[in-house]
Protein backbone atom coordinates (compact mmCIF):
# COMPACT_ATOMS: atom_id res chain seq x y z
CA UNK A 1 0.00 0.00 0.00
CA UNK A 2 1.26 3.50 -0.85
CA UNK A 3 0.20 6.83 0.59
CA UNK A 4 0.17 10.04 -1.34
CA UNK A 5 -1.77 13.29 -1.62
CA UNK A 6 -4.60 13.34 -4.20
CA UNK A 7 -6.57 16.22 -5.67
CA UNK A 8 -10.03 16.03 -4.07
CA UNK A 9 -12.82 15.24 -6.54
CA UNK A 10 -16.00 17.29 -6.00
CA UNK A 11 -18.78 15.17 -4.49
CA UNK A 12 -21.10 15.77 -7.43
CA UNK A 13 -18.55 14.26 -9.80
CA UNK A 14 -18.21 11.07 -7.71
CA UNK A 15 -21.85 10.23 -8.40
CA UNK A 16 -21.28 9.97 -12.14
CA UNK A 17 -18.64 8.49 -14.42
CA UNK A 18 -16.35 11.08 -15.93
CA UNK A 19 -15.61 11.16 -19.64
CA UNK A 20 -12.05 10.49 -20.90
CA UNK A 21 -11.64 14.20 -21.55
CA UNK A 22 -12.40 15.13 -17.95
CA UNK A 23 -9.01 14.00 -16.68
CA UNK A 24 -5.97 14.03 -18.87
CA UNK A 25 -4.24 11.29 -16.92
CA UNK A 26 -7.10 8.74 -16.90
CA UNK A 27 -10.73 8.18 -16.07
CA UNK A 28 -12.32 7.93 -12.65
CA UNK A 29 -15.24 5.76 -11.60
CA UNK A 30 -16.82 4.87 -8.27
CA UNK A 31 -17.65 1.57 -6.63
CA UNK A 32 -17.63 -0.34 -3.36
CA UNK A 33 -15.57 -2.99 -1.60
CA UNK A 34 -17.31 -6.31 -2.26
CA UNK A 35 -16.64 -10.02 -1.96
CA UNK A 36 -15.27 -12.00 -4.87
CA UNK A 37 -16.65 -15.18 -3.31
CA UNK A 38 -18.81 -16.30 -0.41
CA UNK A 39 -18.60 -19.21 1.98
CA UNK A 40 -21.86 -20.81 3.09
CA UNK A 41 -22.03 -22.54 6.47
CA UNK A 42 -24.42 -25.51 6.48
CA UNK A 43 -25.95 -27.21 9.51
CA UNK A 44 -24.32 -30.67 9.72
CA UNK A 45 -27.28 -31.99 11.71
CA UNK A 46 -30.68 -30.86 12.92
CA UNK A 47 -31.61 -29.39 16.27
CA UNK A 48 -32.84 -26.35 18.13
CA UNK A 49 -30.69 -23.24 18.41
CA UNK A 50 -29.61 -22.87 22.02
CA UNK A 51 -27.43 -19.78 21.53
CA UNK A 52 -26.21 -17.52 18.72
CA UNK A 53 -22.52 -16.70 19.13
CA UNK A 54 -22.04 -14.21 16.27
CA UNK A 55 -23.88 -11.55 14.30
CA UNK A 56 -23.86 -10.07 10.82
CA UNK A 57 -20.87 -7.78 10.28
CA UNK A 58 -18.70 -9.57 12.83
CA UNK A 59 -15.20 -10.73 11.90
CA UNK A 60 -14.62 -14.39 12.75
CA UNK A 61 -11.80 -16.90 12.50
CA UNK A 62 -12.01 -20.39 11.03
CA UNK A 63 -13.38 -22.69 13.72
CA UNK A 64 -15.18 -19.97 15.69
CA UNK A 65 -18.63 -21.06 16.88
CA UNK A 66 -21.49 -19.27 15.15
CA UNK A 67 -24.45 -21.21 16.54
CA UNK A 68 -24.78 -23.61 19.46
CA UNK A 69 -27.41 -26.34 19.13
CA UNK A 70 -29.34 -27.60 22.11
CA UNK A 71 -28.66 -31.28 22.78
CA UNK A 72 -30.85 -33.92 24.40
CA UNK A 73 -29.08 -34.92 27.60
CA UNK A 74 -29.33 -38.43 29.07
CA UNK A 75 -28.74 -38.71 32.83
CA UNK A 76 -28.12 -41.58 35.24
CA UNK A 77 -31.38 -42.70 36.84
CA UNK A 78 -29.65 -44.24 39.85
CA UNK A 79 -26.31 -44.47 41.61
CA UNK A 80 -24.06 -47.11 40.15
CA UNK A 81 -21.19 -48.04 37.88
CA UNK A 82 -21.06 -47.47 34.12
CA UNK A 83 -20.40 -50.65 32.16
CA UNK A 84 -20.36 -51.51 28.48
CA UNK A 85 -20.05 -48.08 26.82
CA UNK A 86 -20.80 -49.03 23.21
CA UNK A 87 -21.78 -45.63 21.75
CA UNK A 88 -19.25 -43.11 20.49
CA UNK A 89 -19.64 -39.51 19.29
CA UNK A 90 -21.08 -39.55 15.77
CA UNK A 91 -22.87 -42.89 16.19
CA UNK A 92 -26.60 -43.31 15.79
CA UNK A 93 -27.97 -44.03 19.26
CA UNK A 94 -30.73 -46.19 17.77
CA UNK A 95 -28.31 -48.28 15.70
CA UNK A 96 -26.01 -48.88 18.67
CA UNK A 97 -28.98 -49.87 20.84
CA UNK A 98 -30.24 -52.30 18.22
CA UNK A 99 -26.82 -53.93 18.03
CA UNK A 100 -25.85 -54.01 21.71
CA UNK A 101 -29.14 -53.50 23.50
CA UNK A 102 -28.15 -50.05 24.76
CA UNK A 103 -25.76 -47.15 24.23
CA UNK A 104 -24.29 -48.10 27.62
CA UNK A 105 -25.27 -49.97 30.76
CA UNK A 106 -25.47 -48.93 34.39
CA UNK A 107 -24.99 -51.39 37.23
CA UNK A 108 -26.87 -50.14 40.27
CA UNK A 109 -25.56 -50.40 43.80
CA UNK A 110 -27.95 -53.31 44.31
CA UNK A 111 -26.55 -56.26 42.38
CA UNK A 112 -28.91 -58.97 43.68
CA UNK A 113 -32.63 -59.64 43.41
CA UNK A 114 -34.87 -62.42 44.68
CA UNK A 115 -37.63 -64.11 42.69
CA UNK A 116 -39.88 -65.06 45.62
CA UNK A 117 -43.31 -66.52 46.36
CA UNK A 118 -45.67 -66.54 49.34
CA UNK A 119 -46.18 -70.29 48.90
CA UNK A 120 -43.70 -70.97 51.73
CA UNK A 121 -44.80 -68.12 53.94
CA UNK A 122 -45.89 -68.69 57.53
CA UNK A 123 -49.49 -69.83 57.39
CA UNK A 124 -51.39 -66.69 58.26
CA UNK A 125 -53.41 -64.11 56.38
CA UNK A 126 -50.92 -61.34 57.18
CA UNK A 127 -47.84 -63.23 55.96
CA UNK A 128 -49.55 -64.33 52.77
CA UNK A 129 -50.26 -60.74 51.79
CA UNK A 130 -47.21 -58.58 50.87
CA UNK A 131 -46.88 -55.00 49.63
CA UNK A 132 -44.73 -53.14 47.08
CA UNK A 133 -42.17 -50.98 48.88
CA UNK A 134 -42.23 -53.15 52.00
CA UNK A 135 -38.78 -53.60 53.64
CA UNK A 136 -37.74 -57.19 54.31
CA UNK A 137 -35.03 -59.25 56.03
CA UNK A 138 -33.28 -61.95 53.99
CA UNK A 139 -31.50 -65.08 55.24
CA UNK A 140 -30.06 -68.01 53.30
CA UNK A 141 -32.14 -71.17 53.71
CA UNK A 142 -29.25 -73.62 54.16
CA UNK A 143 -27.57 -72.39 57.34
CA UNK A 144 -28.47 -68.72 57.85
CA UNK A 145 -24.85 -67.61 57.34
CA UNK A 146 -25.76 -65.10 54.62
CA UNK A 147 -28.07 -62.32 55.68
CA UNK A 148 -29.16 -58.96 54.38
CA UNK A 149 -32.06 -56.64 53.70
CA UNK A 150 -34.14 -55.58 50.75
CA UNK A 151 -37.37 -54.08 49.49
CA UNK A 152 -40.28 -55.56 47.54
CA UNK A 153 -40.37 -53.95 44.08
CA UNK A 154 -43.04 -55.93 42.17
CA UNK A 155 -45.95 -58.30 42.86
CA UNK A 156 -47.89 -60.59 40.55
CA UNK A 157 -50.32 -62.96 42.25
CA UNK A 158 -48.42 -64.96 44.85
CA UNK A 159 -45.08 -64.15 43.19
CA UNK A 160 -43.05 -61.06 43.99
CA UNK A 161 -39.59 -59.57 43.46
CA UNK A 162 -37.21 -58.29 46.13
CA UNK A 163 -34.35 -55.90 45.36
CA UNK A 164 -31.50 -56.68 47.76
CA UNK A 165 -30.10 -53.50 49.29
CA UNK A 166 -27.48 -54.96 51.62
CA UNK A 167 -25.69 -58.20 52.40
CA UNK A 168 -23.52 -60.75 50.59
CA UNK A 169 -25.04 -63.83 48.99
CA UNK A 170 -24.29 -66.59 46.52
CA UNK A 171 -26.07 -66.36 43.20
CA UNK A 172 -28.59 -69.18 42.92
CA UNK A 173 -28.95 -69.92 46.62
CA UNK A 174 -32.37 -70.23 48.24
CA UNK A 175 -33.31 -67.60 50.81
CA UNK A 176 -36.13 -67.07 53.29
CA UNK A 177 -37.76 -63.67 53.38
CA UNK A 178 -39.11 -62.14 56.60
CA UNK A 179 -41.18 -59.08 57.39
CA UNK A 180 -39.18 -56.94 59.77
CA UNK A 181 -35.51 -56.88 60.73
CA UNK A 182 -34.94 -60.43 61.95
CA UNK A 183 -35.63 -64.07 61.11
CA UNK A 184 -38.74 -64.76 63.12
CA UNK A 185 -40.68 -67.75 61.75
CA UNK A 186 -44.05 -66.16 62.31
CA UNK A 187 -42.99 -63.19 60.14
CA UNK A 188 -41.75 -65.32 57.25
CA UNK A 189 -43.51 -64.03 54.08
CA UNK A 190 -41.99 -66.40 51.58
CA UNK A 191 -39.02 -68.08 50.02
CA UNK A 192 -37.16 -67.56 46.76
CA UNK A 193 -34.03 -67.86 44.65
CA UNK A 194 -31.36 -65.16 44.68
CA UNK A 195 -30.24 -63.93 41.26
CA UNK A 196 -27.92 -61.32 39.79
CA UNK A 197 -29.71 -58.04 38.98
CA UNK A 198 -29.47 -57.19 35.28
CA UNK A 199 -27.67 -53.89 34.51
CA UNK A 200 -29.92 -51.04 33.40
CA UNK A 201 -29.87 -50.46 29.66
CA UNK A 202 -29.39 -46.76 28.85
CA UNK A 203 -30.69 -45.83 25.39
CA UNK A 204 -31.29 -42.63 23.41
CA UNK A 205 -32.42 -41.27 20.05
CA UNK A 206 -30.64 -39.29 17.34
CA UNK A 207 -26.88 -39.05 16.93
CA UNK A 208 -24.47 -39.09 19.84
CA UNK A 209 -22.82 -35.67 20.15
CA UNK A 210 -20.72 -36.39 23.24
CA UNK A 211 -20.15 -39.06 25.86
CA UNK A 212 -19.47 -37.84 29.40
CA UNK A 213 -18.44 -41.14 31.04
CA UNK A 214 -16.13 -44.10 30.52
CA UNK A 215 -16.47 -47.77 31.30
CA UNK A 216 -16.03 -48.33 35.03
CA UNK A 217 -16.93 -44.80 36.12
CA UNK A 218 -18.97 -44.44 39.30
CA UNK A 219 -21.92 -42.07 38.89
CA UNK A 220 -24.63 -40.58 41.05
CA UNK A 221 -28.28 -40.28 40.15
CA UNK A 222 -28.64 -37.25 37.87
CA UNK A 223 -25.08 -37.32 36.50
CA UNK A 224 -24.78 -36.67 32.74
CA UNK A 225 -24.08 -39.80 30.69
CA UNK A 226 -24.24 -38.62 27.05
CA UNK A 227 -25.85 -36.06 24.73
CA UNK A 228 -27.58 -36.47 21.37
CA UNK A 229 -28.74 -34.32 18.45
CA UNK A 230 -31.57 -34.88 15.98
CA UNK A 231 -30.82 -36.72 12.74
CA UNK A 232 -27.50 -38.20 11.67
CA UNK A 233 -24.01 -36.88 10.99
CA UNK A 234 -22.55 -37.36 7.51
CA UNK A 235 -20.37 -40.46 7.50
CA UNK A 236 -21.01 -40.76 11.25
CA UNK A 237 -18.40 -38.02 11.68
CA UNK A 238 -19.26 -36.06 14.80
CA UNK A 239 -18.79 -32.32 14.33
CA UNK A 240 -20.13 -31.37 17.75
CA UNK A 241 -23.13 -29.37 18.89
CA UNK A 242 -21.63 -26.07 17.70
CA UNK A 243 -21.89 -24.93 14.07
CA UNK A 244 -18.57 -23.27 13.32
CA UNK A 245 -17.15 -20.97 10.66
CA UNK A 246 -15.26 -22.90 7.99
CA UNK A 247 -13.13 -19.90 7.00
CA UNK A 248 -12.02 -16.64 8.52
CA UNK A 249 -13.77 -13.51 7.33
CA UNK A 250 -16.79 -11.30 7.85
CA UNK A 251 -20.24 -12.71 8.62
CA UNK A 252 -22.56 -11.42 5.90
CA UNK A 253 -25.73 -13.27 6.96
CA UNK A 254 -26.73 -15.21 10.05
CA UNK A 255 -29.92 -17.20 9.52
CA UNK A 256 -30.51 -18.52 13.03
CA UNK A 257 -32.29 -17.30 16.12
CA UNK A 258 -32.29 -18.63 19.66
CA UNK A 259 -35.02 -21.22 20.07
CA UNK A 260 -35.59 -21.70 16.35
CA UNK A 261 -35.32 -25.14 14.70
CA UNK A 262 -32.50 -25.98 12.29
CA UNK A 263 -32.65 -28.77 9.76
CA UNK A 264 -29.64 -30.64 8.46
CA UNK A 265 -28.35 -28.86 5.35
CA UNK A 266 -29.81 -25.45 6.20
CA UNK A 267 -27.58 -22.46 5.38
CA UNK A 268 -26.96 -21.11 8.85
CA UNK A 269 -24.57 -18.33 7.82
CA UNK A 270 -22.83 -16.72 4.87
CA UNK A 271 -19.24 -15.50 5.29
CA UNK A 272 -17.19 -13.19 3.11
CA UNK A 273 -13.69 -14.73 3.32
CA UNK A 274 -10.97 -12.38 4.54
CA UNK A 275 -8.96 -12.88 1.35
CA UNK A 276 -11.88 -12.25 -1.04
CA UNK A 277 -12.06 -8.44 -1.08
CA UNK A 278 -12.20 -6.61 -4.39
CA UNK A 279 -13.70 -3.44 -5.82
CA UNK A 280 -16.91 -3.58 -7.85
CA UNK A 281 -17.36 -0.35 -9.79
CA UNK A 282 -19.59 0.92 -12.62
CA UNK A 283 -18.13 2.37 -15.83
CA UNK A 284 -20.13 4.26 -18.41
CA UNK A 285 -20.63 2.60 -21.77
CA UNK A 286 -18.69 5.40 -23.48
CA UNK A 287 -15.58 4.73 -21.36
CA UNK A 288 -15.24 1.01 -22.08
CA UNK A 289 -12.79 1.66 -24.89
CA UNK A 290 -10.49 3.45 -22.42
CA UNK A 291 -9.99 0.50 -20.05
CA UNK A 292 -8.89 -3.09 -20.38
CA UNK A 293 -8.30 -6.13 -18.18
CA UNK A 294 -4.84 -5.88 -16.68
CA UNK A 295 -4.80 -2.06 -16.51
CA UNK A 296 -3.24 -0.73 -13.30
CA UNK A 297 -5.41 1.64 -11.26
CA UNK A 298 -5.23 3.79 -8.16
CA UNK A 299 -7.90 3.22 -5.49
CA UNK A 300 -8.97 5.69 -2.84
CA UNK A 301 -10.96 4.41 0.17
CA UNK A 302 -12.18 7.28 2.30
CA UNK A 303 -11.91 5.59 5.70
CA UNK A 304 -9.94 8.41 7.34
CA UNK A 305 -10.88 11.94 6.40
CA UNK A 306 -7.66 13.31 7.90
CA UNK A 307 -5.55 11.28 5.50
CA UNK A 308 -6.05 10.32 1.90
CA UNK A 309 -4.82 6.74 1.43
CA UNK A 310 -4.47 5.10 -1.96
CA UNK A 311 -4.11 1.46 -2.88
CA UNK A 312 -2.68 -0.05 -6.03
CA UNK A 313 -5.01 -2.30 -7.99
CA UNK A 314 -5.53 -4.06 -11.29
CA UNK A 315 -8.65 -4.43 -13.43
CA UNK A 316 -9.34 -8.17 -13.32
CA UNK A 317 -12.63 -8.39 -15.24
CA UNK A 318 -15.13 -6.28 -17.15
CA UNK A 319 -18.69 -7.57 -17.21
CA UNK A 320 -20.04 -8.46 -20.66
CA UNK A 321 -23.59 -7.70 -19.49
CA UNK A 322 -24.80 -4.14 -18.97
CA UNK A 323 -26.17 -3.06 -15.61
CA UNK A 324 -29.74 -1.88 -15.41
CA UNK A 325 -29.89 1.44 -17.28
CA UNK A 326 -30.11 4.59 -15.21
CA UNK A 327 -31.47 7.79 -16.75
CA UNK A 328 -28.39 9.50 -18.20
CA UNK A 329 -27.74 13.14 -19.04
CA UNK A 330 -27.71 14.58 -22.55
CA UNK A 331 -25.23 12.63 -24.63
CA UNK A 332 -25.05 9.91 -21.98
CA UNK A 333 -27.05 6.68 -22.47
CA UNK A 334 -27.01 5.95 -18.74
CA UNK A 335 -25.83 2.39 -19.48
CA UNK A 336 -22.98 1.18 -17.27
CA UNK A 337 -20.94 -1.99 -16.94
CA UNK A 338 -19.47 -3.51 -13.79
CA UNK A 339 -15.70 -3.49 -13.55
CA UNK A 340 -13.90 -5.71 -11.02
CA UNK A 341 -10.64 -4.51 -9.51
CA UNK A 342 -8.27 -6.67 -7.50
CA UNK A 343 -6.22 -5.05 -4.75
CA UNK A 344 -4.56 -5.86 -1.44
CA UNK A 345 -6.70 -4.70 1.50
CA UNK A 346 -5.37 -3.90 4.97
CA UNK A 347 -6.77 -3.80 8.48
CA UNK A 348 -8.65 -0.59 7.70
CA UNK A 349 -10.59 -2.04 4.77
CA UNK A 350 -14.23 -2.97 5.30
CA UNK A 351 -16.85 -4.52 3.06
CA UNK A 352 -19.19 -1.91 1.62
CA UNK A 353 -16.69 0.96 1.75
CA UNK A 354 -16.99 3.50 -1.06
CA UNK A 355 -14.11 3.46 -3.49
CA UNK A 356 -12.86 5.94 -6.11
CA UNK A 357 -10.90 4.18 -8.86
CA UNK A 358 -8.65 6.10 -11.25
CA UNK A 359 -6.89 4.60 -14.24
CA UNK A 360 -3.20 5.43 -14.57
CA UNK A 361 -1.50 7.02 -17.57
CA UNK A 362 1.59 5.43 -19.06
CA UNK A 363 4.02 7.36 -16.88
CA UNK A 364 2.17 6.52 -13.65
CA UNK A 365 1.86 2.87 -14.66
CA UNK A 366 5.59 2.70 -15.30
CA UNK A 367 6.26 4.31 -11.91
CA UNK A 368 4.00 1.76 -10.18
CA UNK A 369 5.80 -1.08 -11.96
CA UNK A 370 9.21 0.24 -10.92
CA UNK A 371 8.06 0.64 -7.32
CA UNK A 372 6.74 -2.92 -7.30
CA UNK A 373 10.01 -4.26 -8.64
CA UNK A 374 11.95 -2.24 -6.05
CA UNK A 375 9.81 -3.70 -3.25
Amino acid sequence: MKTRELTLIPAMLLAIVLSPAALADGITFTGTVAASQTHEVYAPIGGTVEAVAAEAGQTVKAGDALVQLSTTKVYAEEDGTVTGVFGEPGDSAETVSQKYGAVMYLEGESVYSVAASTDNAYNSTATKFVHVGEPVYIECYSDGSHTGSGVITAIEGTDYTVRVTSGEFLIGETVNIYRGESAVSTSRIGRGTLNRTSPTAVTGSGSIASVAVENGDSVKKGDLLFETLDGSFDGLYMSGSAIAAGVGGTVSQLNAQQGSPVQKGDVVAVIYPESAMRIEAQVAEGNLSSIAVGDPVSIELVWNQDEEVTYEGTISMISAIADEAQGGSEGDSGVTYTVYVDFTPDENTRYGMSAVVTTLDAAEAEEVSEDAQAD
